[in-house]
């Protein structure tokens, strides 16, 4: 195929389940491309020699050797390729915001849509998974050095498997009863399938890394306890989910959840599907949902499918500063999510049985940047107004849980507790123990606790192996 026929193919669609039907159940909505499909769009490709997407790529995917082997037909082959750098295609494939990251450097994309990197990426790997097909790559001899790797969020399953590959005997210690940390208590099953976590961990054990679930460190075991129990290094990845609220009246009312349990609550928990399984949610018929992150779109699409009649989001922004993905907003008002924009609530309002029955809010108006680079919310005067609500999720943000932190002596953290770690190796104030991902960014995308993770596996190995 010359370019001219290459630079003539239009982007290939992803097909998904229609809106109103999705609302209302928690399949996948995207349902991925045909093998068709998938050819067409990797021969989009122009195989660049600048190759820029690698370099918007956090884990350094070869992105244009993958592609060009399913432009080939090459299925198996380029999940292996996807695989040398990334253990975890099918999660990224879902969840990673390529349109910032290496579809924003994809020289297709200077004189129309870029190549759809990650919806490529997503179909090399479930072909792989769905063929059975998935080999286990070559795993260096025993080194004899063992490492604790603490949280299996998208950075500790990173650093696991590449610990592993080098011959170190890794342990992952889990505190809730199964793992995947964020991508299965926060991530709902419309966006990333439970089935397919477990899958892709199921892979890291396959490769030699041991799994402990329900070990909560700096309650059970001490980070001390790990090295005198034989590890010679410790990896910190337990994410930031301390729920954050906003310090208004009324936030004690019953029927008002931080994201984080409300999201826990289904997605972890099964509570959507109760009394099948025993973790009872409210199913609000009027449900308010407060920020403008992927997590706030999260609980709004989860609330919808719970059975709500009305589902508002409430945001103290314009759209423009929204900092949720663009695909998600856009799936959120598809399956009717009301967005109320430059908006936010001052208190919530009870019954006298103590639960939420409404919420005054107050319109705002955008003022000077602030720290953030973004224009500030600046309250209007006289234009507050109540909503009638039922169940109200707050979205605006997570912090840095302390158990660790305050069980670790020497553990040097910043003003709002989270760990501070070398950018480039994750080394911490401590001898031998390391931290990526949330934990030490404050809440961030799957790719870059990816990208943080293989940056802090590099460094444990050069450690260890010098001891």
């Amino acid at each position: 195929m010359d370019m001219k026929e290459r630079m003539n193919i239009q982007r290939q669609p992803m097909p998904e389940q229609d809106a109103k039907a999705r609302s209302r159940n928690f399949d996948e909505v995207p349902l991925g491309y045909t093998p068709q499909a998938a050819i067409t769009e990797a021969n989009r490709c122009i195989q660049c020699k600048t190759k820029p997407c690698i370099e918007g790529c956090p884990v350094e995917i070869d992105i244009p050797g993958f592609i060009n082997l399913i432009s080939n037909g090459d299925f198996t082959g380029a999940a292996r390729k996807i695989k040398e750098t990334n253990a975890l295609p099918a999660i990224c494939g879902r969840v990673c915001p390529q349109e910032t990251q290496c579809e924003e450097k994809c020289v297709r994309g200077k004189k129309g849509d870029s190549v759809a990197i990650g919806r490529l990426e997503r179909f090399v790997a479930d072909f792989e998974r769905s063929q059975g097909s998935i080999s286990i790559p070559e795993i260096a001899s025993s080194t004899g050095k063992k490492v604790a790797v603490v949280g299996s969020g998208p950075a500790g399953l990173t650093v696991a498997g590449d610990l592993v590959k080098l011959g170190h005997d890794v342990t992952i210690f889990e505190a809730l009863h199964i793992p995947g940390g964020v991508l299965v208590y926060g991530i709902p099953e419309f966006r990333l399938p439970k089935a397919i976590v477990a899958a892709e961990i199921d892979y890291l054990k396959k490769l030699g890394v041991k799994v402990l679930t329900s070990h909560v460190i700096g309650r059970i075991f001490t980070v001390d306890d790990l090295f005198n129990d034989g590890f010679h290094a410790v990896f910190l990845g337990t994410g930031a989910g301390l729920p954050t609220f906003m310090n208004i009246p009324g936030e004690n009312l019953n029927g008002v959840y931080s994201a984080n349990e409300y999201l826990t609550r289904s997605n972890l928990m099964k509570a959507y599907l109760f009394p099948e399984y025993d973790t009872p949610i409210v199913k609000g018929k009027k449900v308010a949902v407060i920020g403008g992150g992927n997590v706030a779109m999260d609980a709004a699409r989860t609330a919808m499918r719970l059975g709500a009649e009305k589902v508002y989001l409430i945001y103290r922004r314009s759209r423009v500063e929204m900092p949720a993905r663009i695909e998600e907003i856009h799936h959120a008002e598809e399956e009717g999510i009301e967005l109320h924009l430059l908006t936010t609530p001052i208190r919530y309002i009870g019954n006298e049985k103590g639960w939420v029955v409404g919420m005054e809010c107050q319109q705002m108006e955008l003022g000077e940047p602030d720290d953030s680079g973004r224009r500030r919310p600046v309250p209007k005067k006289g234009s507050e107004y109540t909503m009638e609500v039922d169940t109200v999720v707050v979205a605006v943000g997570t912090g840095a849980n302390p158990l660790v932190q305050s069980t670790t002596p020497g553990l040097n953290t910043n003003k709002w507790g989270y760990i501070i770690a070398d950018e480039e190796t994750g080394q911490t104030s401590r001898k031998g123990v390391y931290a990526g991902g949330d934990i030490v960014t404050g809440a961030a995308t799957v790719i870059l606790a990816m990208g943080v993770g293989r940056k802090a596996a590099k460094a444990i190995h050069e450690y260890i192996m010098s001891l």
